[in-house]
């Protein structure tokens, strides 16, 4: 499982960043798929996760309201469209995919995913 995150930046709070995460080697299909960040000094936590099917997504209410995870199967990648941004929203975002796990288990159980290379998102205030 690869996946590559990108799309991080600096943006004034109140600003928006869409990130995206491509697959390569497998196919996002049957994967629930999720993003994380992870802000200096703190876990990595889950801010976003979608089930396989499209149906069932997970925010905490920290971001709820303001992100938006999204897939495109047809080109192995997947989204997330932060709106509204604070200042605490800072950190390296990382995006995560897994077999088997509903939207919910993949923003919690984040100790059983792999993670590749992450991108910064910065939020001045």
């Amino acid at each position: 499982v690869q996946l590559q995150a990108s799309g991080g930046g600096l943006v004034q709070a109140g600003g928006s960043l869409r990130l995206s995460c491509v697959a390569s080697g497998f196919s996002l299909d049957s994967y629930a798929i999720g993003w994380f960040r992870q802000a200096p000094g703190k876990e990595r936590e889950g801010v976003s996760c979608l089930h396989s099917s499209g149906l069932s997504e997970y925010y905490p209410d920290s971001v709820k309201g303001r992100f938006t995870i999204s897939r495109d199967n047809a080109k192995n990648t997947f989204y997330l469209q932060m709106n509204n941004l604070k200042p605490e929203d800072t950190g390296v975002y990382y995006c995560a995919a897994k077999q088997r796990y509903s939207d919910w288990a993949l923003c919690s159980y984040i100790d059983t995913l792999s993670w590749g290379q992450g991108t910064q998102v910065t939020v001045s205030s």
